[in-house]
């Protein structure tokens, strides 16, 4: 992701020319980098309430992520005034983080409803283009392109796979074995950087464009 978001700015600042928003190698490198973020979230919801729903944790997470939403939306409003982003990753996390819930102890059904939302959008079943038509004129959204849209459809079906992952007993344990309980200092180098990912996803952003612009006006 970070390396996603450098390689935009450097295209956006116009020190490197690259087709970033339609090279199909770019397009893939960002379908990855969402699908591995989606599916950790998913198993980061399981594991953060295996014993038991924390309403004020949940409430906590829901102000963070609104706010952070909030947040990114204006940002991007200021940046980006015709391709803002209404509906980003935070937004996507903050609308799976209350609708994954309803799937925690239902591993099978998360598994299914995952893996069909995920089919139905490959076979052209299931999409998000009804809704966003509705909006589209009454909330004057970006009508071609946004800087970053994470439509619920494919992605919740992700985020349902990593609550099936993490639920499956098999699995789970082999994860907490390899992952959770090792020793291993790059493990533990992981688990740090895990922990704190997203005042990495909000601060790298601002850090970049700022050395941008610095590099600019002394250039």
């Amino acid at each position: 992701m970070v390396v996603f978001h450098f390689s935009f700015d450097l295209n956006n600042f116009h020190y490197i020319n690259i087709d970033i928003r339609h090279g199909l190698e770019w397009r893939y490198f960002r379908y990855t980098i969402v699908t591995l973020f989606v599916f950790s979230s998913g198993i980061s919801l399981y594991l953060a309430n295996q014993n038991g729903i924390n309403i004020e944790r949940i409430k906590k997470r829901f102000l963070i992520l609104f706010s952070a939403s909030l947040l990114v939306s204006i940002g991007s409003y200021s940046q980006f005034p015709n391709s803002w982003i209404y509906f980003g990753i935070l937004h996507f996390f903050l609308f799976s983080s209350i609708f994954g819930l309803l799937f925690l102890r239902l591993p099978k059904l998360s598994f299914i409803v995952g893996s069909s939302i995920i089919l139905g959008y490959i076979f052209g079943i299931l999409n998000m283009h009804w809704l966003f038509e509705l909006l589209y004129q009454p909330l004057h959204l970006p009508v071609r392109y946004t800087e970053d849209l994470a439509n619920i459809i494919p992605w919740f079906g992700v985020f349902l796979l990593g609550i099936s992952f993490a639920n499956s007993t098999l699995l789970n344990k082999f994860f907490n074995n390899i992952f959770l309980n090792s020793k291993n200092k790059i493990n533990k180098s992981f688990a740090l950087i895990g922990r704190h990912s997203l005042i990495i996803y909000l601060v790298h952003q601002p850090i970049f464009f700022g050395l941008f612009l610095l590099i600019g006006y002394f250039s």
